[in-house]
């Protein structure tokens, strides 16, 4: 119903190799994760990963001069649409 809370969050930058943090930004639960991303990136990602919050980060503008790959979960109801069977399961397993 109408319940909500107050709330942060923690986007965080990891290597993927060494699994070190290089990046923490923390913002208030309201903000969208797609807004951050660019603070979360060093400049010398060869492939970043997240997940569906961050759909629509490559086409940002304050993306543009990344060249790194982007890995982005798909929505789940992105997922469900899928009407062939052997489809939606090979998605899933991507995902």
């Amino acid at each position: 119903g109408n319940q909500w809370y107050f709330g942060m969050k923690a986007h965080i930058g990891v290597d993927e190799f060494s699994g070190l943090v290089h990046h923490v930004h923390c913002t208030a639960a309201n903000v969208a994760d797609v807004t951050v991303m660019h603070t979360l990136l060093h400049g010398k990602e060869d492939s970043v990963f997240g997940d569906s919050g961050y759909t629509g980060a490559d086409k940002r503008g304050e993306l543009q001069d990344c060249d790194a790959a982007f890995f982005i979960a798909a929505r789940p109801w992105t997922i469900h649409a899928i009407g062939n069977k052997r489809e939606r399961a090979r998605a899933q397993r991507w995902e």
